[in-house]
Parts: structure tokens; C-alpha cells; sequence
């Protein structure tokens, strides 16, 4: 049974720049992984695109013939793409058991309340695909209380249109502290508790918040994430390896990910510690990371990758058994990880 992720959210959120890391980081631990355009507009992928929608529909093929605008083309393809619905499930038959990340378009209407892209999933799902969502969402938007009240409704939104195993994920967590102290710890924002201590700052904001219909809209919007109690949110820095790693351990298991084609008996230690949420990060261990002590860490990291590339530009790079020395995070792992139950075969 092939796994994939639905990678959806708004422009800039950082989409293609998950797939691409993504893309990298399951290569890295040995999991098979192919990525799927489905952004008739992205015609500069950077990563190896396995199946492109551009081969079926063009965004600027459908403007000209249809005499439509940017958004309304991106509309129009997705439905294009609905309808021949075959030409996907053809080119996601080629891939085999591979992973796939899907590459979705970005504007909010279709995974708010258009339903061709819902459509599409719920097509892919029933070709025995097991899907989870992934919402990505820039983490500016923790710097403005409005900003933050109006991602927590997209959010909801997005999650009640997909209807399947999601994830709202603060992107480019790394630059957080570039954009000035925030009035919550980074835990008030991904659990989304308490909510209602927010409506100081936000009054505080601007003049116009404090006229009593925007209090009033602003309270109800408030009540209403509360009462649902659905949304939460992730941290992501996609060039850090362990916010990747406690990502992916957290997709796999709300997808039920299981060993596939490209894992199992020859199962390496990146694997067996992505399985086993070796080393994740919990919301405590991001504040400290990226916000309370990121200049430390930063230097720590530096200082770590300086030794590094001296260790392996030095002529002893091999052991007295003449084996090559460990990457420290792997050698790390090693003498942590529990045993899998798998026994571990080496090929010659």
C-alpha cells in the first residue's frame, strides 16, 4: 500500500521548498520517494518531478485559450484534471510503491471550498493510497494577533474541506526571532489555548479593532476554533534534520506508515530512528532552538560542522579496522536506538 503526502497551503507558505527537502531527507534515510506537480503554474521545479501536470494542462496554454485570469486558470485546470482523471492514476501506476509528495497549487480557494482538488485526492485515495494533508502556513503570521486569528479560521476551513488526516505546519520556524519578540511563548500558538488572552493585543494592534463589531466578529471567530477544538499546529525549519525528523515521524504515524518496497530487512539507522522518534523536537525544544537561545545554537552548529569537514579532510579517515568514522548524529543514533525487531542484513 503506497504512502503520500498532500502538500497544500498558500503562496509562499514554502511548498516546493518542503518538497524539495523532503524529497532529500527520505532519499537520505533510504525511503523511496517520487514528487508530483499538481501547480499547472510551477513551470521551474527544483526538485526531480516524476509526474507533471504541465504535461496535461498548462496554466498559460488555458489563459490564452480561455481568456482567464491567473486564479481562474489555476481553477480550470484543477477541473480539467478531475476529469481525466486517468492520466494521473496512468503516471502514479509507473511510480510503484514509491512515497509521493503531491505539489499543490496555492490558491486557498481550492482547499477551502472548491471541491476538484478534494475530488482529485478522494480519486487517489480509492487507488489504495494512504494520504495525509499537510498545511503549510509562513510563521510570520505569528507576529500579527489578525494574522494569527485569520490563519486559525483558514486553517479549520481547510481541515473540514479535506477531510483526511492533516497537519497545519509553521513553516520557516528558523527566522521567527528575526521578526521581534512575540507576547506568547511559541506553546500558546500551536496548541491554540486560551485563546482569548489574545484580544488585548489584538485591540492593540490597530484603532479600527477596537470598534465593538470587530470585537464582536473577532470573539466569535475565537469561540468558534474553540469549540470545534481541532486545530493545532507544527514547527518546521526544512534544512534542520531533526525538525524534518520529528515531522515525518509524526506524518507516519497519523498515516499508518509501514515498511514498503524500500525498507525492512536491509532497514538503516536513519530509518529505524525516524520510525522510532529518536531525537524529535517537542514545542519547548523549538523555543529554545529558534527563539530563546538561536545565536547559541547557531554557533554550537558552526563550530560542529567546522569539525566535521576538518575530520574527514584529515588523512586518518578510517579506524584502526580501516571502517569509515561515523557521521556523529548516526554514530549518536546507534548507541541509542532500541532494538526494531528487524534484523539488520549489509550487502557486500
Amino acid at each position: 500500500m503506497p504512502f503520500a503526502q498532500l502538500v497544500i497551503g498558500p503562496p509562499g507558505s514554502g511548498k516546493s521548498t518542503y518538497c524539495d527537502g523532503m524529497h532529500q531527507f527520505m532519499s537520505a534515510i533510504g525511503r523511496k520517494c517520487s514528487v508530483v506537480n499538481l501547480d499547472p503554474a510551477n513551470d521551474h521545479t527544483s526538485y526531480p518531478c516524476a509526474l507533471d501536470i504541465r504535461d496535461l494542462v498548462a496554466l498559460e496554454t488555458i489563459m490564452a485559450d480561455e481568456e482567464l485570469g491567473p486564479n481562474g486558470g489555476v481553477l480550470y485546470a484543477l477541473e480539467e484534471l478531475e476529469h481525466n482523471i486517468e492520466w494521473l492514476q496512468k503516471g502514479l501506476d509507473g511510480l510503484g510503491e514509491d512515497y509521493v509528495l503531491f505539489d499543490c497549487p496555492g490558491q486557498v480557494e481550492l482547499f477551502t471550498h472548491h471541491t476538484s482538488l478534494r475530488n482529485i485526492f478522494f480519486r487517489i485515495q480509492k487507488m489504495g493510497y494512504r494520504l495525509v494533508a499537510l498545511h503549510l502556513i509562513d510563521s510570520y503570521c505569528l507576529t500579527l494577533p489578525s494574522l494569527y486569528i485569520s490563519t486559525l479560521l483558514l486553517s479549520l476551513r481547510s481541515m473540514l474541506q479535506m477531510d483526511l488526516p492533516h497537519f497545519n505546519v509553521l513553516t520557516k520556524i528558523d527566522k521567527i526571532a528575526s521578526y521581534g519578540p512575540l507576547p506568547f511563548d511559541l506553546e500558546f500558538y500551536t496548541e491554540v489555548q486560551d485563546l482569548p488572552d489574545i484580544v488585548p493585543h489584538l485591540l492593540e494592534e490597530s484603532p479600527m479593532m477596537r470598534h465593538p463589531k470587530f470585537e464582536g466578529l473577532n470573539n466569535a471567530v475565537i469561540e468558534l476554533v474553540e469549540n470545534f477544538g481541532l486545530v493545532g499546529f507544527e514547527t518546521l525549519a526544512v534544512e534542520d534534520k531533526k525538525s524534518m525528523m520529528t515531522l515525518l515521524h509524526s506524518i507516519d504515524r497519523a498515516g499508518g506508515y509501514a515498511f514498503g518496497g524500500a525498507e525492512g530487512a536491509n532497514d538503516t539507522v536513519w530509518q529505524v530512528a525516524v520510525r522510532d522518534g529518536m531525537r524529535t523536537m517537542n514545542v519547548r525544544d523549538v523555543q529554545e532552538r529558534w527563539i530563546d537561545r538561536k545565536d547559541e545554537f547557531d554557533e554550537m552548529e558552526r563550530k560542529q560542522l567546522e569539525e566535521e569537514v576538518k575530520a574527514h579532510e584529515a588523512p586518518s579517515l578510517t579506524d584502526d579496522g580501516g571502517e569509515e568514522v561515523e557521521d556523529s548524529d548516526i554514530e549518536e543514533m546507534r548507541r541509542h536506538t532500541p532494538d526494531s525487531g528487524i534484523k539488520v542484513v549489509r550487502r557486500p
